[in-house]
């Protein structure tokens, strides 16, 4: 069991869904062979494409590491793990975001309403305020 902070932080970051997302590929999808099937009840058709292809980016064994352009087109071809700073990261959430131009548009109202939400929280320790 971990008990230090900084660990216990490492491991929610990782996430549970990652997690089982990379055990169910690297055990069942990533070894599925081509296959079209039909759902008996829908009549609804499925396609598993062949997954052996000999370009590098789609081989079928790399779950992690991928492209990561929606956290910033600079990066390299890098497996990510959420940070554990617990310092500011709600206000530095609200920051990147707006710098990324996802509010265009938004009123100040809903700026101050954010900025609001983001301090409360950054404030919140433990459960508690």
């Amino acid at each position: 069991r971990a008990t230090h902070e900084e660990v216990l932080r490492i491991l929610i970051s990782i996430g549970p869904t990652e997690t089982m997302h990379f055990q169910t590929w690297s055990d069942k999808a990533g070894n599925a062979p081509p296959l079209t099937a039909v759902d008996p009840v829908t009549g609804v058709s499925v396609t598993f494409p062949d997954l052996e292809v000999d370009d590098e980016l789609f081989n079928k064994s790399l779950i992690m590491p991928e492209p990561c352009p929606f956290l910033d087109r600079s990066l390299p071809i890098v497996s990510i793990i959420r940070p554990t700073n617990t310092e500011g990261v709600a206000m530095g959430t609200l920051q990147f975001l707006t710098d990324m131009g996802l509010f265009i548009g938004q009123s100040p109202a809903f700026f101050a309403y954010m900025a609001q939400l983001a301090r409360d929280a950054d404030h919140v320790r433990h459960g508690r305020h």
